[in-house]
């Protein structure tokens, strides 16, 4: 990419940043997309401090368009809201445009930039820096648990079915919720038969990660409850809403919910508001696919409570079947309007 540097003019400077794990790129533009220039620097606090007296040295700094704020970007995205700058979240570049034009991280980096300078780019990123960020580690930890304990309790499972008659006997008719306890409790014996060994090995060790998978998510259950009370207690008295499904949709909003400016954006966020896609004489709307899934798989947890337990909603549900409406319909539009309910639940500052 041919990049044509300009002299540095009065006006306010906006920079782009093409994150990475070692090394962010950064590229600088004056106030009417000239490049100033483009230079890389270590991702550390140290770098980070680099980069912004970089940006200053062009001028006073309006805004910064970061890829990855949640992720590679999440530090240095820290250092320049301390600084009181402008942090503009940017997508990746377009795929037609990379196919065409080839990539490169000061590619990159000028694009980040232009996409904030133009408007393109006009979200705020998570801040990540309160109770809601501690909420996400520990979603992350319990997710972790419950799918490596469900994994744990099939394997033992399996190996219950093939395993010699008389540990299979000793298994049958042993419930889901007592299955890890008996596993645990196997004791093999040196000098028996090796496969029956093996085998009450192989189950005591799932069985014992299992009750120490329980005892973790135990843990995390009681540290999300205080902190999502401490964060949302309106949320969850929402109908529906538990502490799991409100530390979902607290995650998805961030430690910063002043960011989604209105319900409809919010709606986006969730992937739940239809799309346009209309043309000519056509006019229709089209399914969302895009979004945070794990928020709306959260309200999709809240429409099947409430249509099980909501008389207002088994009566909505009935009388849009009547209509016509298949449940697959119904449990869209039901999430629609659930979101509209939590936006105005969320904490706003």
């Amino acid at each position: 990419m041919a990049m044509t540097i300009v002299e540095p003019a009065a006006g306010a400077v906006t920079g782009g940043v093409d994150t990475h794990l070692d090394v962010h790129v950064a590229a600088a533009l004056d106030d009417i997309g000239g490049l100033l220039g483009v230079e890389s620097f270590e991702a550390s606090r140290a770098g980070n401090d680099k980069l912004l007296a970089w940006l200053v040295s062009f001028g006073a700094v309006a805004q910064v368009g970061v890829e990855g704020t949640g992720s590679y970007g999440a530090s240095l995205a820290r250092s320049l809201r301390a600084a009181h700058v402008k942090v503009v979240e940017v997508d990746r570049p377009n795929r037609q445009a990379r196919r065409r034009t080839g990539k490169s991280d000061p590619a990159d980096a000028v694009e980040a930039a232009r996409a904030a300078l133009s408007g393109r780019a006009q979200g705020a990123g998570k801040t990540g820096e309160g109770n809601v960020e501690a909420i996400r580690a520990l979603v992350v930890a319990k997710r972790s648990a419950r799918s490596t304990r469900i994994k744990s309790l099939n394997q033992i499972r399996h190996l219950g079915f093939t395993a010699p008659d008389e540990l299979r006997d000793r298994l049958r008719g042993v419930t889901r919720d007592h299955l890890a306890g008996v596993a645990a409790g196997l004791r093999p014996r040196g000098g028996s038969d090796p496969v029956i060994a093996a085998t009450k090995t192989a189950m005591r060790i799932l069985g014992r990660r299992v009750l120490a998978l329980d005892e973790e998510m135990a843990t995390i259950d009681a540290l999300l409850g205080d902190l999502v009370t401490a964060t949302a207690p309106r949320l969850l008295e929402v109908h529906g809403i538990g502490v799991d499904t409100a530390a979902t949709l607290l995650v998805a909003a961030g430690d910063n919910p002043g960011r989604l400016r209105s319900e409809a954006a919010w709606a986006h966020l969730c992937g739940v508001a239809p799309i346009q896609a209309s043309s000519g004489k056509v006019t229709r709307w089209r399914l969302n696919r895009g979004g945070d899934r794990q928020a709306n798989g959260a309200l999709w947890v809240v429409v099947i409570t409430r249509m099980s337990s909501d008389p207002r909603t088994r009566a909505y549900v009935a009388r849009r079947l009547h209509q016509g409406r298949s449940k697959r319909e119904i449990i869209r539009i039901l999430k629609r309007y659930v979101a509209r309910e939590v936006f105005h639940h969320l904490p706003r500052s």
